[in-house]
């Protein structure tokens, strides 16, 4: 079984995780921000350990993957939420990584164009191993 490395889109997502798991290593998150970390800890283990987890529901984003040029995937957060959370990830840059390029709360999916607003961060540098 394929362990994957998960690895944060630049500049934003690694931003984002940089932020929020210092000031949890702190002590200074509040506790919706404490709800939320455990979560996406817990998530990123998941997807990690296997992308298709049938608790992060992963399916690929059509709208997303022709904006972004590869295929992008939406995993749960959270579900059963109002604006229950999401990750948007894609495999890469290299090989048995998963790169997360977005967490937003769920799209309105009866609204025309909900993905377009949807802001992606960009795949981080590869490590030079071989993608093959």
């Amino acid at each position: 079984m394929t362990v994957y490395a998960i690895r944060m889109g630049v500049p934003e997502m690694e931003d984002h995780w940089n932020d929020i798991s210092s000031r949890s290593d702190e002590n200074q998150l509040n506790a919706e921000e404490k709800r939320y970390f455990k979560k996406l800890v817990k998530t990123l283990g998941y997807l990690s350990a296997n992308p298709c987890h049938p608790g992060l529901e992963s399916h690929e984003i059509d709208d997303l993957s022709r904006r972004y040029g590869l295929r992008v995937w939406q995993s749960y957060l959270e579900n059963k939420t109002p604006s229950a959370g999401r990750i948007f990830w894609v495999y890469g840059p290299d090989r048995c990584e998963i790169t997360v390029i977005g967490i937003e709360p769920h799209p309105e999916d009866k609204k025309r164009g909900a993905y377009d607003r949807i802001p992606l961060s960009r795949l981080p540098p590869t490590h030079g191993v071989d993608a093959g």
